[in-house]
């Protein structure tokens, strides 16, 4: 599951590169299970620094947390697809979640940088 394994970079005369499978399977899973967890904390951090009241910052933890879970698992739905019309249908499906999330930060963030 390496992608050296899985990809062959050949370069022609020194300046060309080409890039071909192998066909050694290329697990992007990994990639997708840290953006899974680190997305929500990263956003739930945010959220902690704006020191909001704690009602309010449990009920944004909890909705951009499940929000970016949500974009996360989108996007690897479609990065998994081999046909181009289903990987741009998860796409859009990832961006409702993704544009939740810029639309809250942004209207927060305004709102918290106002009072201090």
């Amino acid at each position: 599951n390496s992608w050296v394994e899985a990809f062959k970079v050949v370069s022609t005369d020194g300046g060309d590169y080409t890039v071909t499978l192998t066909g050694t399977p290329f697990n992007d899973a990994y990639r997708y299970v840290d953006w899974l967890l680190t997305v929500p904390l990263l956003l739930i951090e945010l959220i902690l620094v704006m020191e909001l009241p704690q009602e309010e910052t449990v009920s944004l933890g909890w909705k951009l947390g499940v929000a970016s879970a949500l974009m996360v698992a989108s996007g690897y739905s479609g990065g998994i697809q081999e046909e181009l019309t289903v990987r741009w249908f998860w796409w859009f499906l990832a961006m409702i979640p993704f544009c939740y999330v810029v639309q809250t930060l942004v209207v927060g963030l305004n709102e918290a940088t106002s009072k201090q």
